[in-house]
C-alpha cells in the first residue's frame, strides 16, 4: 500500500504542540514499523491507524483529553473513505485509534491495536519522552517540580499540577504494561534512562 496520502494528511492536520506534532507520528510510525518486524498483524491497519493517531487532540487538562481518541477516529474515517482504504479494515483501523492512549485505560482487543498503543507509548520514554513530558509541562503553565517534595516521596504525585509528577503517575509504569516483547525491551531500556535522569536531577535540586 501507498502510504503517501495519509502522511501528507498527518502533515497537513498536525498539531503545533510539539509533544504531539509531525515530528511524535514519524517517530511512532518508526516505532510500529520495528515492532512489525518480529509481530504478525496487518501492516496496513497498524500503520495507517499511527499516522492518523493525532488528527485531533484536546488540550491537556482539558476534562475529556481522554475521549480525544474518539473524535480523532471520527476524523480518521472521513480520511480512510476519501482515500479508498479497504472497507473491510476500516473499523479495526478506527478501533486502534479510539483506544491508543493511555488516559483512556482500555486494553486493546486485536493485536494491531497492541502493537499501535505500544509504538505510541514508546515516545512517551527515554530522551524524547522526557522532552515531551516538560513541553507539555510549559503548555499547561505548571512548574518542573513541588519544592518542597519534589520526587512524591511523602505526597501522592499530581501531574496535574507538577510536571516531574508525571513521571510517578505514568511514565515510569509504562514498560510494565507494554504488549509486545520488543516494545517492552526498548521501554525498559528507555526507562532506565529516565531512572538516570532523575538521579542527576536530584543532585542538581
Amino acid at each position: 500500500m501507498d502510504y503517501t496520502p495519509y502522511i501528507e494528511t498527518a502533515k497537513r492536520e498536525a498539531s503545533v504542540d510539539p509533544a504531539h506534532d509531525f515530528l511524535h507520528v514519524q517517530r511512532v510510525y518508526n516505532h510500529a514499523k520495528l515492532l512489525l518486524q518480529t509481530e504478525q498483524a496487518d501492516e496496513d491497519v497498524v500503520l495507517v491507524s499511527v499516522l492518523l493517531h493525532e488528527l485531533f487532540n484536546y488540550p491537556k487538562g482539558h476534562p475529556e483529553s481522554h475521549l480525544s481518541g474518539d473524535v480523532c477516529a471520527e476524523r480518521a474515517e472521513v480520511v480512510l473513505h476519501e482515500q479508498g482504504f479497504p472497507a473491510e479494515k476500516i473499523p479495526h483501523v478506527l478501533d486502534c485509534i479510539r483506544n491508543h492512549s493511555f488516559s483512556k485505560g482500555v486494553m486493546p482487543a486485536t493485536i494491531e491495536g497492541k502493537l499501535v498503543q505500544d509504538a505510541d507509548r514508546l515516545d512517551s520514554l527515554g530522551a524524547i519522552g522526557i522532552a515531551r513530558c516538560f513541553a507539555t509541562c510549559a503548555e499547561m503553565e505548571r512548574p518542573f517540580y513541588e519544592p518542597g517534595d519534589p520526587f512524591s516521596r511523602k505526597r501522592k504525585p499530581n501531574d496535574k499540577e507538577y510536571g516531574l509528577d508525571h513521571f510517578y503517575v505514568k511514565l515510569l509504569k509504562i514498560a510494565d504494561r507494554m504488549h509486545t516483547e520488543a516494545g517492552r525491551r526498548i521501554a525498559k531500556e528507555r526507562t532506565r534512562f529516565m531512572e538516570l535522569y532523575l538521579s542527576q536531577l536530584k543532585q542538581e535540586i
